[in-house]
């Protein structure tokens, strides 16, 4: 027997949260392949955002021209928008439709957002909208409709809400950046009581397992990175709820990578799940709020949120391809507003954010150490300080 005169090595990459005094392996290890063999890899970041909630009290802080009805929201994000343009992919839960003034404006319980706000969403970098919550029918179908009207005459993909069964089906929700396809899917618990049209069942994403299993493995072949928007959980509380556990459990068997979750208006924990193939699924069960005005004096952590920040590396070689989430972390942000709410309703990251606004915060006794107490208790090692942020990005 003749041996080969190449000896084909085996190297295993473990890729490591770069996190700093972090050295728990969180994350994917890549299949083995031959030393020898030529690599190409490719990187994109997401960053996602909870909760933009927009109470009547926010857009009528935005609003430029009474006689109009028109509204700038750019100073409500100008704090966060270089965050937000410099990932790839930005995702943002619009929890509230955009229908326009014909069916007006309004606030909480039955909403109906300025479309300006939406305007404000793409200035500010976000590319990725979703609308499966439990508020996409306040204001009725034709709202709905409209609210997609106004994103695809602006070119912006919208997840959660279906124009026509068809589109549903396939119109499958994929993104690429640097060679790395990224897919969405969406769902929401429910519609505060709202029907969905009798002879649109397929109108909006709501959560069923059988539905999800079909249309996750439609896509699952489709894309490198699947990505799952998630509107679950119990409003105001940072705990995990079984029902939650057990979805998570169901997606991580059907191979989803990414959950992104939003409703509680509350931050959640992330948690790492091994799934059966051998890979992980990372969950952010809740990135609290955006922007909003979830009035709630028990509740003070209403305030606080974050964004998540995936990065994700796509290996290629000539045996085979792997696509992993090298870095899921999260941005721990703050909505500001003063104490006379006068002043516009600003998203800070909480690296940037001074004791003295804090100190001016509507709601009363706020400090920076006791949000960043609230970030560290909630997400732990997740946690990105600027520093790591800044190195990080370098890297891309």
């Amino acid at each position: 027997m003749r041996f080969s005169k190449k000896l084909m090595l085996l190297a295993i990459y473990a890729e490591i949260l770069l996190f700093i005094g972090c050295t728990e392996p969180e994350v994917p290890v890549e299949k083995q392949v031959a030393a020898a063999e030529k690599t190409q890899t490719s990187m994109i970041t997401i960053v996602a955002a909870g909760d933009n909630l927009i109470h009547d009290i926010i857009y009528n802080r935005a609003r430029i021209s009474s006689e109009e009805d028109k509204f700038d929201f750019t100073a409500n994000y100008a704090q966060i928008t270089p965050i937000i343009k410099s990932a790839d992919i930005a995702f943002v839960n619009q929890e509230t439709v955009l229908g326009g003034k014909q069916f007006g404006h309004s606030g909480y319980p039955v909403f109906n957002t300025p479309q300006d706000a939406g305007v404000g969403l793409i200035n500010a970098g976000f590319n990725v909208i979703n609308h499966a919550s439990n508020h996409v029918l306040d204001k009725g179908e034709k709202a709905a409709v409209a609210t997609m009207d106004f994103w695809e005459s602006l070119g912006v993909r919208y997840l959660g809400i279906f124009r026509t069964e068809e589109k549903r089906k396939t119109g499958h929700q994929i993104v690429e950046k640097n060679g790395i396809k990224v897919g969405f899917l969406s769902y929401t618990y429910g519609l505060n009581g709202f029907p969905l049209p009798k002879d649109k069942p397929w109108m909006v994403g709501i959560i069923d397992k059988d539905v999800m299993a079909l249309e996750i493995g439609q896509l699952r072949p489709l894309c490198d990175l699947l990505v799952v928007s998630m509107h679950w959980g119990n409003e105001f509380q940072h705990t995990v709820s079984s029902t939650q556990k057990e979805l998570a459990n169901f997606l991580a068997v059907h191979k989803v990578d990414v959950i992104i979750g939003h409703h509680p208006h509350v931050t959640c924990p992330i948690e790492v799940i091994s799934r059966p193939d051998g890979g992980n699924l990372f969950v952010y069960y809740s990135l609290g709020d955006l922007v909003s005005h979830t009035q709630s004096d028990w509740t003070p952590d209403t305030i606080t949120g974050g964004l998540a920040f995936i990065r994700v590396k796509k290996t290629q070689i000539k045996s085979g391809t792997s696509c992993i989430v090298e870095t899921a972390a999260v941005i721990p942000t703050v909505c500001h507003y003063n104490y006379d709410r006068q002043s516009p309703f600003v998203v800070y990251p909480l690296w940037d954010y001074p004791e003295e606004l804090a100190s001016k915060h509507y709601k009363s006794k706020m400090t920076v150490d006791y949000l960043r107490g609230v970030a560290q208790q909630v997400f732990g090692i997740r946690v990105l300080e600027k520093d790591q942020y800044e190195k990080l990005l370098s890297k891309k």
